[in-house]
Parts: structure tokens; C-alpha cells; sequence
């Protein structure tokens, strides 16, 4: 099914789900035991089955967008620089000296041809290759080929780059990141203009992502912010692969019933939303203000993440009025997130941690929730015979 088709088919389910007081459901409840969001040996499991040997979402291009701008950030254990080389292509290297093991880049972002360690000058060119030792006559003989930075298997498409943080590990992008990217390709993310960042904090990163991918809680959680503008306990789930195509209705969504079926797909933000994830830890929303992409950085115990929120504009601002209704945007959905989904999170995790009950439970009607443990799973099983998850 192409993706226009795709697209016209869940807004016509979400017409009919409004029209008849339904949504998209699974066919049974599902219980998670609370030890999925506490236990220490199983949250490591899944830093090195899901985080450490999948493709893992970095930085959006336009973090980057010229050669020799570099970024750096902390991903778990692994300390990252992801640099745009002269040829144009993106890295991503461990941000760690071979020498002894200094950071060699210090700021969060910059402009550099290379790189010089801090601690004994050692220099670097932004691909990591080790151009020179210093006071080499006294060091002694070192090979510059086998000296340069670690690489990391890296992935650039659709304005996002990928790697994999076990560097040793063959992994398959294009088969993993498959219909998802191909979709978000098509927005055009690497011609946007990059807004910038805001940081927040919450707990597990397992109770993090369960709350971008249903509405079940819309009204009682956001009944100023979300709800007002989009139905409650409404949605449809489609899948590429682990990842998510979910469907919001808009209160207005019945103005499409004057559309041509065909042309639905045109009107996204204008009747319905959709958030795109990608698994393990990404939930995108597109939106015509600003569009935000969230990373949940598990840790640093399995009570807490850090999140990440990048924001993105089709279009650079203007004027000082542009901008300022940019950052307002910005701050007014990261306000949303903190105070709202990650202030019930936080609250979730001690209610959790107090063993009041064993499991937690997912309704039918949060079938995404359920296809994302489903797959979590599935990783930890980590036996390619058993069968993938579905819808």
C-alpha cells in the first residue's frame, strides 16, 4: 500500500471511530510485571540487547548542517561525537581520546576541521583520524592508522542520523528502520530549519514511552491543553516493523467528510494528527506551529531518563515576531511534557516501586502500548526464530 493510500485508510478509520464511539483495539487486556520498570539485572538487558545493538536515533542533520560542525552528548555509558565531515557525510565517533581516554571535544556544539585533546594535545581530524602526537620523539612510535577515534556504525536519512552505540554489531539500517523512515523521509526533515533544544527528566524510560503512544489519557491528564483540540480514547495504530503510525482525530475532524477520500492525506494537522515513532525511544509530532522530536535516553538507574526535546520548522523565522512565537511554541510543549505526561511518570514509577501491585495493565484500546512490550520482548528474547510482533 503506498503511503497516500495508507494515509487516506486511517483517516477514514478515525471518521468512522468518532462517528461510532470507538477506536482501535487489541483483541485482549495485557499485564506487564511491575519488575519491568524497577528491576536492575533487566533494565541492563535492555541497554545491551534493545539500546546498544539496534539502531539508535543521534541528532537531527540540521544539527549539523555544515561541514565541521560537531555535536556531542552522552548516550548511556557511551560519550559521542557526531561530526559533518568535508565530504558532507555525518559521523558518529566515541568522544574519547585513545591516548587516555579524554574527551577530545568539550562543548555541546562547534565548528572544527580537528580536534585537540585537552589533556596531552594529542590532534584529531573531525572524521577521527589521528593526525599527530605531541612531543612524538619523546612517546614514542604509534601507528596514526590503528590510533584514530573509535567509529560507530552510522546511518544518515530523512534529516535524522543513526548509529549503533555496540560498534562491533552488524546491523541492517535500511531493514530496520524500513516504511518508517521512508515516511519521514518524505516530510523533508533536512531542509527544515532547527528551532533548538529543551532537556527534561522523568522516570523509566518504559513509562516515558507508554505515554506518547496512547490518548486513553487526554482528558484527565491534558483537559486544557491536548484535549480541547483532540478526541480522547481515539486513535488508530498502524506498524513498520517496531514502529508506530498513530492517529489522532481532531474535534474538527469531521470537516474531511467534504474531502475526497482520495485526497485525505493531505490534511494532516488539519482534521487529524499523527505521531511516528521509532523504536525503541523516539515519538515524532508534526505539527504546523513546530515539530517536535522527543529522544528518551534511558538511566542512569532504571528509575529515570533523560529526555530529549528537538524542535523543528519547515520554514526559517523571518522576524523577531517569528522567533519569538517560535520559542514560545517550544517552551509551551516541553511545559506540556514536563508538567503533565512526565509529572504522572515520575508519580507512576513510586507508585510503582511501592509493591502494591504485582502487574500493570494495558486495555484493549492501548493497543499501541501493548505492540511496544510486545517488542521489547521480543529483543530480550533475543532469538531471531521466534516471530516478530504485530498489529
Amino acid at each position: 500500500m503506498s503511503k497516500k493510500a495508507l494515509y487516506n485508510h486511517v483517516v477514514q478509520k478515525m471518521i468512522d471511530y468518532v462517528d461510532e464511539k470507538k477506536t482501535d483495539m487489541a483483541e485482549d487486556t495485557m499485564s506487564v510485571p511491575t519488575t519491568a520498570y524497577t528491576d536492575q539485572g533487566g533494565w541492563h538487558q535492555e541497554m545491551d540487547l534493545i539500546f546498544k545493538n539496534r539502531p539508535i536515533f543521534i541528532a537531527l542533520s540540521q544539527e549539523l548542517p555544515k561541514p565541521g560542525d560537531y555535536k556531542t552528548m552522552q548516550f548511556l555509558d557511551k560519550p559521542l561525537l557526531i561530526t559533518r565531515t568535508a565530504d558532507g557525510s555525518a559521523r558518529v565517533m566515541l568522544n574519547v581520546c585513545p591516548h587516555r581516554a579524554m574527551q577530545v571535544a568539550i562543548d555541546e556544539y562547534g565548528s572544527r576541521s580537528r580536534f585537540t585533546c585537552q589533556y596531552h594535545g594529542w590532534s584529531f581530524r573531525n572524521n577521527g583520524d589521528l593526525i599527530a602526537v605531541a612531543d612524538r620523539d619523546k612517546f614514542g612510535e604509534v601507528d596514526k592508522s590503528c590510533h584514530g577515534l573509535t567509529q560507530l556504525p552510522t546511518y544518515e536519512r530523512g534529516g535524522m542520523i543513526f548509529a549503533v552505540l555496540n560498534g562491533d554489531t552488524s546491523v541492517d539500517f535500511e531493514e530496520h528502520l524500513g516504511g518508517m523512515i521512508e515516511d519521514i523521509e518524505q516530510l523533508g526533515f533536512d531542509k527544515w530549519h532547527y528551532c533548538g533544544k529543551r532537556t527534561i527528566y522523568g522516570a523509566n524510560w518504559k513509562i516515558a514511552y507508554d505515554g506518547y503512544l496512547e490518548g486513553y489519557h487526554f482528558a484527565i491528564a491534558h483537559p486544557e491543553t491536548v484535549a480541547p483540540r483532540t478526541y480522547s480514547n481515539v486513535m488508530h495504530f498502524e506498524n513498520y516493523g517496531p514502529h508506530i503510525l498513530l492517529g489522532f482525530p481532531q474535534r474538527s475532524i469531521h470537516t474531511l467528510k467534504d474531502v475526497d477520500p482520495d485526497e485525505y492525506w493531505q490534511h494532516e494537522n488539519d482534521g487529524f494528527d499523527f505521531i511516528r515513532t521509532i523504536f525503541p525511544n523516539v515519538s515524532i509530532f508534526v505539527a504546523p506551529e513546530i515539530t517536535q522530536i522527543a529522544q528518551i535516553i534511558p538511566g542512569p538507574t532504571p528509575a529515570e531518563n533523560t529526555t530529549h526535546l528537538y524542535f523543528i520548522h519547515h520554514t526559517a523565522p523571518k522576524t523577531d515576531d517569528e522567533t519569538q512565537a517560535l520559542e514560545e511554541m517550544m517552551e509551551w510543549l516541553r511545559n506540556v511534557v514536563d508538567t503533565e505526561d512526565y509529572y504522572m511518570g515520575l508519580r507512576i514509577q513510586k507508585g510503582i516501586e511501592s509493591g502494591a501491585h504485582s502487574h500493570v495493565m494495558f486495555g484493549r484500546n492501548e493497543k499501541g502500548n501493548q505492540f511496544f512490550h510486545k517488542w521489547v520482548d521480543y529483543c530480550l528474547a533475543n532469538d531471531p526464530t521466534l516471530p516478530k510482533p504485530t498489529l
